[in-house]
């Protein structure tokens, strides 16, 4: 089956919209620096989309594996109601957010890249997949972005959630 391109009636009840990190909100690539920090980008218009969900009422978060203070301060600079870092069972995690939420899982969007975030995404009712997302993942979703993870793809997202027509520039974003 192919996936089609996320629009505003598959995700417009969603209240809820979780998040991997690394190849969602960044393109996946990883930078060390000679400290051993790792360095990440996160494209400033996923983060306007974030705000504008937030200001519609709408609740976002992160679901990472990887314990990373750089996604970690994003996420708060961002007011996301949901923070979860360095935790490998992310199907877990979501069971978990879900029950706090008390939401059900057909409100709650889901947005991964590769094939550990398949756990979360069999939790939600709106398990959803970035353009360039591993070949499995893309198989397993209804729906998928345009824009490739870290080029705007959360932005699509949201936009398509609040019923605003992304337009894409020449970069997918």
């Amino acid at each position: 089956m192919t996936p089609h391109v996320v629009h505003h009636d598959a995700v417009k009840g969603v209240r809820l919209f979780l998040m991997d990190v690394d190849g969602v909100l960044t393109d996946g690539r990883l930078w060390f620096g000679t400290g051993g920090f790792a360095m990440k980008a996160f494209h400033v218009r996923d983060g306007m989309g974030i705000a504008n969900l937030h200001r519609a009422g709408v609740l976002t978060g992160i679901v990472s594996g990887r314990d990373d203070p750089g996604a970690r301060r994003r996420a708060e600079e961002l007011g996301m109601a949901v923070v979860v870092t360095g935790e490998s069972r992310k199907g877990n995690a979501v069971e978990r957010i879900l029950s706090e939420r008390g939401l059900p899982a057909e409100r709650v969007a889901f947005l991964g890249d590769d094939v550990n975030d398949l756990p979360a995404m069999m939790k939600v009712g709106l398990p959803l997949a970035v353009a360039d997302a591993h070949p499995e993942v893309r198989s397993f979703v209804r729906y998928v972005t345009r824009a490739r993870g870290g080029a705007g793809a959360v932005r699509e997202v949201a936009d398509a959630i609040l019923g605003v027509d992304s337009a894409l520039d020449e970069e997918g974003a």
